[in-house]
């Protein structure tokens, strides 16, 4: 059985990264700051907090293990997705609405995924087929033109964004210290984040609001959110930690309601049931089949 504690801090996480989408849309929609800026300062944000948590949290414990680690965790790879993550992240929320772009965001994680699961030759049972064909038409429902259409070029700079996700997630799997790996990729990612902003110094703006809101994602959503996640990950399996996810966009959507005035859709509604309803039984049939 999982813990009240574990529980809760999983909540907890799963908070923090539904906040993600709202200061990420609230500052590129209310404020001046552009979106190169915002990830930028979110990911050196996130790099200053993920590096100051390790060092409270490892240091003092594992001194000799701290030692011997001298150069930074992760690798140039995963950097380079999590930077592209980042970077698709914030552009896409120039167009997409807060709750849209969390939907989209997670459907392409999980999908992700999936589909590397059926490259390195998974077996799908009857059920699982049924609730991919069920995510995969939910994605088309979000995304098939109309009057309540998300921006194409916003859809898909999110759905890289969630690809690059999905392979910073599958490359993460073999990590031994999470945490250490993560402060490290924030850190190597720094230099692509700074190169961005210099490409796009002409139309870079801040203001201080923009500033506040973008160093709130990276150290509180990001550094403590993914801090707070991968302390209960061991806690959960692998089903009941992909599932939690799915909650993200569900809290990212009532987020919208309350702080950014957004309507829900019935183009939404039947989207989100469809992908995340999917996912949930693909990943539930995958746990069932696996444990017989």
């Amino acid at each position: 059985m999982i813990s009240i504690r574990v529980l809760l801090l999983a909540a907890l996480a799963m908070i923090a990264f539904a906040a993600n989408s709202l200061l990420c849309r609230i500052a590129l929609t209310e404020t001046t700051i552009d979106a190169a800026s915002f990830t930028t300062i979110r990911l050196v944000s996130g790099a200053v907090m993920l590096f100051i948590l390790w060092k409270l949290l490892n240091y003092r414990q594992q001194p000799r293990l701290a030692a011997e680690k001298r150069r930074f965790g992760g690798n140039t790879w995963s950097a380079l997705a999590l930077f592209v993550y980042a970077a698709g992240f914030s552009f896409a929320y120039i167009e997409l609405s807060a709750a849209t772009g969390a939907l989209l965001l997670f459907g392409a994680v999980q999908l992700t995924m999936i589909g590397y699961g059926l490259y390195k030759g998974e077996r799908l049972n009857v059920v699982q087929l049924i609730a991919l064909a069920l995510a995969v038409i939910g994605m088309l429902v979000l995304l098939l033109p109309g009057a309540s259409s998300p921006s194409l070029s916003g859809a898909v700079l999110m759905t890289v964004a969630g690809i690059a996700w999905g392979v910073y997630s599958l490359r993460g799997r073999s990590a031994q210290n999470a945490h250490y790996d993560t402060s490290g990729n924030f850190i190597r990612a720094l230099p692509l984040a700074v190169l961005l902003s210099l490409l796009w110094i002409d139309s870079s703006r801040l203001d201080q609001t923009g500033v506040v809101l973008a160093i709130a994602s990276g150290a509180l959503a990001s550094g403590i959110g993914y801090a707070v996640w991968y302390a209960v990950v061991p806690f959960l399996s692998a089903a009941s930690a992909a599932i939690l996810q799915l909650s993200v966009p569900p809290l990212t959507a009532l987020g919208a309601v309350v702080f950014l005035d957004e309507s829900i859709t019935l183009r939404f509604t039947l989207a989100s049931v469809t992908i995340l309803g999917g996912v949930a039984l693909f990943i539930v049939s995958k746990n069932r089949f696996a444990a017989r």
